[in-house]
């Protein structure tokens, strides 16, 4: 007998995904150049070329068995020790390989994190917007995925929601900064404030709440800025981290999770890892691809494109009356759509060829999200479409 709980789930395919593929037919009868494509968060800049260098060293110059065999179970030893010398450096942290598991990217960082501090039927908390797919790999766990409701003048953390649901129950609070979808990027004022509240409750409750911090977006960060560092606000902090933005590799499938050396139990931790993966098979990520990224940590693909594509979206929605708030990072905007019914407007779009994604699945109804991870030629192209939707379909006096 089939599993019954992955049978529903048919009925409810990530709506990012199903846009993605109607984009791709759409592509087949018009051109896919003519598809204004924004619904897939897929890096559109290239690798960087010491990554490409690297890998053409790795396959000539190491034995096979050594670029394609099973890694350690913690992940290489010397690529470990590389992640925590590049953290210690950029943070400030005294991070050393004992702290750090290689893993499968983000999506398997995360599922390490969940099961490290959750048993079945204990709550997570996240903060709406927020990425869609938290829902399968936090409730396929056991534990309950709960969800902040948004802030929606700033996307910043609705703190008094926030304390409201801190219950007794809650054993881990999952943060995205850089946010998927808005684009923006807690402050540190946000991050302090999120941490005091984190302690007291930790207190008064008696057991450790731990703040599991998504970071791929990490480092997309505009106007000169940096992404404040979650660890260095909280002791109990699980970094879940992934090259797939930094260096356009999604494909490749490689991150890390990094537990802050100033967790009383990081170590044990870390080797908790090993035997979560026994039982979700999540383990071993490729071992060329480790040893790649250990020597280009301090490298990330030419990502300029993402802020000028910022900056012509976020001007031309501004221009046609779309309440927006800026972002700071990421390559997402999250405008407010001129209509209450999000998915309503998202399906009009489709007869423009605009692919855009309703803000529902993300905790936010109302509003719509554009990943501008395309071409800029092609972003400017778009303008015109999207001048010609709303105007055509009478959403605003333009």
């Amino acid at each position: 007998m089939l599993v019954q709980k992955y049978r529903d789930m048919l009925s409810g395919k990530s709506v990012i995904r199903q846009l993605a593929e109607f984009a791709t037919e759409r592509g087949k009868e018009i051109g896919y150049e003519n598809v204004f494509d924004y619904s897939l968060g897929n890096p559109s800049v290239p690798v960087p070329q010491e990554f490409t260098d690297k890998m053409i060293e790795l396959l000539t110059t190491r034995e096979s068995g050594e670029l394609h065999g099973y890694s350690p179970n913690l992940g290489i030893t010397g690529v470990r020790e590389a992640v925590a010398a590049s953290l210690e450096k950029r943070f400030g942290l005294p991070y050393r390989k004992e702290h750090i598991f290689m893993a499968s990217g983000a999506a398997g960082a995360l599922a390490h994190a969940f099961r490290l501090v959750t048993e079945p039927g204990d709550e997570i908390l996240t903060f709406a917007p927020f990425f869609p797919e938290y829902h399968p790999y936090v409730d396929l766990t056991g534990a309950v995925l709960k969800v902040v409701p948004p802030d929606l003048e700033r996307f910043q953390i609705n703190f008094e929601k926030f304390e409201e649901m801190l219950t007794e129950k809650v054993m881990a609070v999952l943060l995205n900064t850089p946010n998927n979808p808005s684009g923006v990027v807690y402050s540190g004022e946000t991050l302090e404030r999120l941490a005091g509240i984190l302690r007291e409750k930790s207190g008064l409750y008696g057991h450790d709440i731990y703040l599991i911090s998504d970071e791929p977006y990490r480092e997309i960060v505009f106007d000169g800025a940096e992404a404040p560092c979650v660890s260095r606000y909280y002791d109990n902090t699980i970094m879940c981290y992934s090259f797939s933005k930094s260096l356009s590799l999604p494909g490749e499938r490689i991150g890390y999770v990094a537990v802050s050396p100033r967790c009383k139990d990081a170590e044990e931790m870390i080797n908790m890892c090993v035997q979560i993966s026994r039982g979700i098979g999540h383990n071993c990520p490729p071992s060329i691809i480790q040893l790649a990224v250990a020597e280009v940590l301090d490298k990330t693909a030419d990502m300029r494109v993402y802020e000028t594509n910022r900056n012509l979206l976020y001007k031309e929605l501004l221009s046609l009356g779309f309440t927006c708030v800026k972002p700071g990072g990421t390559f997402y905007i999250f405008p407010k759509a001129p209509e209450e019914d999000a998915k309503e407007f998202c399906r009009k779009a489709l007869k423009y060829d605009l692919i855009l994604v309703p803000g529902d699945t993300f905790g936010a109804p109302g509003y719509f999200r554009m990943a501008y991870c395309i071409d800029t030629e092609k972003v400017e192209r778009s303008l015109g479409a999207l001048r010609k939707f709303v105007q055509e379909e009478g959403y605003l006096h333009v």
